[in-house]
């Protein structure tokens, strides 16, 4: 039987990636690659919708492709490739842009947060376009289910009414992908402001573990965590944000259910609890930054590992781009 198609990425637009994206996305996608004929892309085109250093971007773009290696995603399982090594994605999103509308783009709450946060004349035709974008990644690889968070289900839409569009005016061409939402039980909260989503964009980087912190310096960010003053280590998101967030870090990287967690540290400290958080995750990160950096140290191999994924990409891609030109009755090159 033949498995279903599977698509999802990150932008590679920090040195490293962080706890929350471990444990909300990449340990799934560990998971899914026995499931899914899964191709995972770094996103690099997505990435310059705002200006980046050419030296950092190219740097990011392996240490990101060495971290979901190291996280366990297998070259012999699942497809990992560069964006921008497959020229579908950019061909494809030049078509979906022709039949999405002005109004309909300008819709996109993404765009608007971005925008506003910078300034609309500072904002880049590629950021206003990169739901469009996005849905080209998703639509050329036909798959059933996309796995996505709650803050990208207003792009697949997006991406699932351009399908219908497009099949309703040239003839099938698409399928009609669904969203797999991420379990809420792994979203990951900033350590110094436990209200917020942990994000590379955090204000203090003390609230951000890293995949490729040192131990000692995962240790220092936990210690450090915001708590509160009443020493009641009990999960209560709404009044103990701070303790919540990490029992919850402790019972994703470990499997224990957060009753049973609270049950054994009752009467504990919080620097108890505390430390025991720091041990689960200098266990659960120390093997992957270290395998990471010993990926980094082969930087040929890595972009071997690169070009393999790309050339399986590429496959399944032309194959969707070509088909689209057909019915769109472009004339296909001999």
């Amino acid at each position: 039987m033949t498995k279903p198609n599977l698509l999802s990425g990150m932008q590679p637009s920090a040195a490293s990636l962080h706890l929350g994206n471990y444990l909300g996305a990449l340990t799934q996608w560990v998971a899914m690659q026995d499931q899914f004929n899964a191709f995972y892309v770094i996103v690099d085109l997505h990435a310059i919708t705002v200006p980046q250093d050419p030296k950092l971007l190219l740097e990011n773009t392996r240490r990101t492709a060495a971290q979901y290696l190291a996280a366990g995603l297998d070259p012999d399982k699942s497809s990992l490739f560069v964006q921008s090594h497959v020229p579908a994605h950019a061909q494809l999103a030049w078509v979906l842009n022709c039949i999405t509308g002005f109004g309909e783009a300008s819709r996109m709450t993404q765009f608007k947060d971005k925008s506003q946060k910078g300034g609309a004349d500072n904002s880049s035709v590629g950021l206003f376009t990169y739901p469009i974008l996005q849905a080209a990644d998703i639509l050329l690889y036909q798959p059933t289910a996309v796995p996505v968070g709650e803050d990208q289900r207003q792009h697949l839409e997006l991406t699932r009414d351009l399908a219908m569009r497009f099949n309703s005016r040239y003839g099938e061409t698409f399928t009609i992908p669904k969203a797999e939402i991420l379990k809420e039980t792994a979203k990951i909260y900033d350590l110094q402001v436990p209200t917020a989503k942990m994000s590379k964009s955090a204000h203090d980087p003390k609230g951000l573990i890293n995949l490729m912190d040192e131990p000692a310096q995962i240790t220092k960010k936990i210690k450090s965590a915001v708590t509160d003053t009443d020493g009641d280590i009990r999960f209560d998101r709404e009044n103990k944000p701070g303790i919540s967030n990490l029992l919850g870090i402790y019972s994703a990287l470990t499997g224990e259910p957060v009753a049973k967690i609270e049950a054994g540290l009752s009467g504990s400290g919080y620097g108890t609890l505390k430390a025991e958080v720091a041990d689960a995750v200098v266990a659960a990160l120390e093997p992957i930054r270290t395998r990471a950096n010993e990926l980094l140290e082969d930087p040929a191999e890595l972009d071997r590992l690169l070009a393999k994924g790309a050339a399986s990409a590429n496959q399944t891609a032309e194959k969707t781009l070509k088909a689209v030109y057909a019915n769109l009755g472009l004339v296909t090159p001999v």
